[in-house]
């Protein structure tokens, strides 16, 4: 099956070969697009060297910086458009282990998403302090009660998405920009009855960078899950 890892940056010139190298290192056979928000750092051009002698990475630029989720749509209307069955959510930062990546392959289906998860029994986080944990799970707790879920890891990042799945999925009218998109996501799979799989990985803080969590992003999960759950509750 052909596997394209979607790699969005935006000043990631710190991280991005390292994390080209492992993904590589680990799954020799995936292809991987690098998807640039026109970084003013120099991450572009520095992706564009590394593809040219890597016939398995590829690089998509883009105008500036509009955030997550439409960096994503656009690397997932590539990968449709290019024949990929997995399409792959990756952070270039290296807080996704290259070497957790086969399980969720292993996982994997055309029709259904795999969430590398970091709160379910086995998921771990390294280098966090209290309060990122106290936000991340508050955060997971507070989505999952408002879409009317179970799922563990409702914001996670590292993701298998099957392309038959994609394909069922309303992906033009996606509003979230932040990690709210991956709560929408998650919410748009699971209203059409698609198969949700979690696997627990090891999430480990960047080392090099700078975070791009903002308060902005956090308030803007926190509105639309409140908004999802409310149509939710009036529909009954």
């Amino acid at each position: 099956m052909k596997t394209l890892v979607m790699m969005p940056t935006y000043n990631e010139i710190e991280t991005l070969e390292k994390s080209v190298s492992d993904l590589f290192i680990h799954n020799p056979t995936v292809e991987l697009l690098v998807i640039d928000d026109n970084s003013p750092d120099g991450t572009g051009a520095l992706a564009e060297r590394l593809a040219a002698s890597l016939t398995a990475m590829h690089v998509l630029h883009r105008g500036g910086k509009e955030g997550l989720g439409k960096a994503y749509l656009a690397g997932i209307s590539w990968g449709i458009a290019n024949g990929f069955e997995f399409l792959v959510q990756m952070d270039a930062d290296g807080s996704h282990r290259a070497q957790d990546l086969p399980k969720l392959l292993d996982r994997a289906g055309l029709d259904q998403l795999v969430i590398g998860s970091r709160w379910v029994p086995g998921g771990a986080v390294r280098n966090w302090p209290w309060y990122r944990m106290l936000i991340s799970r508050f955060g997971n707790f507070y989505a999952a009660r408002m879409l009317g879920s179970n799922l563990g890891d409702l914001t996670a990042g590292f993701r298998v998405y099957g392309k038959e799945l994609l394909l069922k999925l309303p992906l033009e009218s996606v509003a979230a920009q932040g990690y709210g998109f991956q709560v929408e996501m998650t919410k748009n799979v699971l209203a059409i009855g698609g198969k949700v799989t979690e696997v627990p990985i090891e999430f480990v803080e960047r080392e090099n960078g700078v975070s791009k969590m903002t308060l902005a992003i956090v308030l803007e999960a926190f509105v639309l899950a409140t908004k999802w759950g409310i149509t939710r509750l009036t529909r009954r």
